[in-house]
């Protein structure tokens, strides 16, 4: 593990097939782990929805390799003014807060590192990339609350996150502790 990390942006329709085989192992990987415990039938699920996501506005992935081994990834886009997003957190959000442009606040879906690339600032470099120049008042992320994902709650608490209540996306899903970094209407890195 001492070869140099690169990453890999795609946008958009980019990010469809090709992209998703060269990452989906390590997301196999990554959410086998606990708290997430996924099998091939969530997997499954995985798939549809990100083939989903690809269609969205400014969708965005970043693939990170250490020569050719994928070690993490991220990806998200914009919220849509008629998002759900933020009906499913539990907290009474104001108006304001809640309303969407279609380019005012970013949702990272997915930050996941292999674990033996873990606390290398991977995550961070991840993170970055995926913002890089994004004109957005806000990001948007969902993290889960049991103990096991107490790094990655540490990490976007240091990265300036902070939460703004507890998610239930549908009925079936578990629960997400949401949380928002404020950026000013700059962009997000630069």
């Amino acid at each position: 593990m001492s070869a140099e990390v690169t990453y890999e942006c795609y946008d958009g329709q980019e990010a469809a097939a090709t992209a998703l085989d060269a990452f989906l192992p390590a997301y196999e990987e990554v959410y086998a782990e606990p708290p997430y415990s996924e099998g091939p039938s969530d997997v499954a699920q995985f798939i549809e929805h990100y083939v989903h996501h690809t269609h969205r506005n400014g969708m965005r992935l970043i693939i990170a390799r250490e020569a050719a081994e994928v070690i993490g990834f991220a990806y998200g886009y914009y919220l849509p003014p008629d998002t759900g997003w933020w009906s499913n957190v539990d907290e009474d959000l104001a108006a304001d807060f809640t309303r969407e442009t279609g380019t005012r606040t970013w949702v990272i879906l997915e930050l996941a590192v292999r674990k033996a690339w873990r606390r290398r600032g991977v995550a961070k470099a991840l993170h970055d990339a995926l913002l890089d120049g994004l004109p957005v008042e806000r990001v948007t992320l969902t993290v889960r609350p049991e103990p096991e994902a107490a790094p990655a709650q540490a990490a976007y608490a240091a990265w300036g996150y902070r939460p703004v209540g507890i998610s239930h996306p549908w009925e079936e899903a578990p629960f997400y502790r949401a949380m928002v970094l404020e950026l000013n209407g700059q962009p997000a890195v630069s």
